[in-house]
């Protein structure tokens, strides 16, 4: 089966399609529940890990995803604190 094809159960979230789904499923996360617990952070980063070209806008929809919104409705402090993060590990 092509991975294209291929429909992992954490798609339902928001902003989560097949390319994110298989990073994270890549990432040893699979369920809505190990994302809850991973948080967005560590989620982010085990799939930084193993593409260090992952994006700002991958950081705001895994946090989307966690809160069940669409990652453009996250607020603005918020969407600053994830800048500022992802900020930190390009400087690293």
């Amino acid at each position: 089966m092509s991975r294209s094809k291929y429909t992992f159960a954490i798609q339902l979230l928001p902003n989560i399609g097949v390319e994110v789904a298989r990073q994270l499923h890549e990432a040893g996360i699979e369920t809505e529940q190990q994302l809850i617990e991973a948080g967005t952070e560590t989620a982010f980063l085990r799939i930084k890990t193993i593409y260090p070209d992952a994006c700002l806008c991958k950081l705001m929809a895994i946090d989307g995803a966690i809160k069940g919104i669409r990652w453009h409705l996250l607020p603005p402090e918020r969407k600053a604190y994830l800048k500022e993060f992802f900020s930190q590990l390009i400087k690293t």
